[in-house]
């Protein structure tokens, strides 16, 4: 089990929790389609999770072995396996093909969209962090190459129910704002945390685009990524479900307490596995989806009313 257990810290089990992104399409879906038989779509729900599951370990995997040499001058993650040299590189590589090739098995099973989103999924990993291109150290297609991860996992619980056409483009584009603004807090974490600890040089070895940011550089985008979202969010729901409109002021109050963690001490933004330790943010969470899921399936007319277009003369 010694000789195991690198081998799947690598494949980080521990962030397949991310894939609860997958929720809002499988929401959305079956909104769309509300005769959706529940049975029927058991097994596709346990397939499209698993290749979900496995090729986000694929990536994660990918990911551990090229940033081994960046991640052993970080003041934390030098302890991670493979800067610590308790991970066989060449069998590390192979795991990754294996997890990827796994993932692509299921995702055919389910349906032809949800295995060409789980393609998506793989080439991003491969785009953000094998060279020469490597996303990951170019400033803000670092944080726009990780976190349209986000948006593909709107496409897969989307089609896990939908086998016919793609999710509107207003969500896709406020999914993919939203997580920008979550991987920008990260970011803005990881530099105040290292710049801290061991200066700035120390934070350029490990991430090359903090060359490039500072603090007011990555407080802007965090706004930026936020409006945008705001904005796309909007036109969502002003075209489609006029209910939601009233999620809109706690929305705002989520941004607000996600924000507050880019400023926190060893904030648990750095590690997105450890956010459930911040109960504020898991029960706000928690109350805002419970709100937003309850308006998608209320009407009330009178809104239609006090937000249809009208004409200034």
């Amino acid at each position: 089990m010694k000789s195991i257990r690198p081998y799947l810290q690598i494949a980080r089990p521990d962030h397949w929790f991310k894939n609860v992104f997958m929720l809002p399409g499988l929401v959305f879906a079956f909104y769309d389609a509300p005769h959706t038989s529940l049975v029927a779509l058991f097994p596709h729900l346990l397939l499209g999770v698993a290749a979900a599951c496995l090729a986000a370990s694929s990536n994660y995997t990918l990911n551990e072995v090229i940033d081994g040499p960046m991640d052993a001058r970080h003041p934390v993650k030098k302890t991670r396996p493979v800067p610590s040299g308790k991970v066989n590189i060449p069998l590390a590589y192979i795991q990754w093909l294996a997890l990827g090739i796994l993932a692509c098995v299921l995702g055919w099973q389910v349906n032809i969209w949800f295995f060409s989103a789980t393609v998506f999924l793989l080439v991003m990993g491969v785009l953000y962090n094998v060279p020469p291109l490597r996303l990951k150290d170019l400033p803000y297609f670092d944080v726009l190459s990780e976190s349209i991860n986000n948006p593909i996992r709107l496409f897969l619980g989307w089609h896990i129910i939908n086998d016919q056409y793609a999710p509107t483009l207003s969500a896709i584009l406020a999914y993919w704002m939203i997580g920008a603004f979550f991987m920008t807090v990260k970011r803005y974490a990881e530099y105040t945390h290292i710049l801290k600890k061991e200066g700035k040089q120390c934070a350029v070895e490990y991430r090359k685009s903090f060359r490039y940011y500072d603090e007011g550089r990555l407080i802007l985008s965090m706004v930026y990524y936020a409006s945008a979202f705001g904005l796309m969010a909007g036109i969502f729901l002003i075209r489609y479900k006029i209910e939601l409109i009233l999620s809109i002021p706690f929305i705002a109050g989520f941004i607000a307490v996600y924000m507050r963690l880019a400023f926190v001490e060893d904030s648990p933004a750095q590690y997105p596995e450890k956010l459930y330790t911040d109960v504020r943010l898991m029960a706000y969470s928690a109350f805002c989806f419970i709100l937003i899921l309850g308006l998608f399936f209320v009407d009330i007319p009178a809104l239609d009313y006090f937000f249809r277009p009208y004409t200034v003369r």
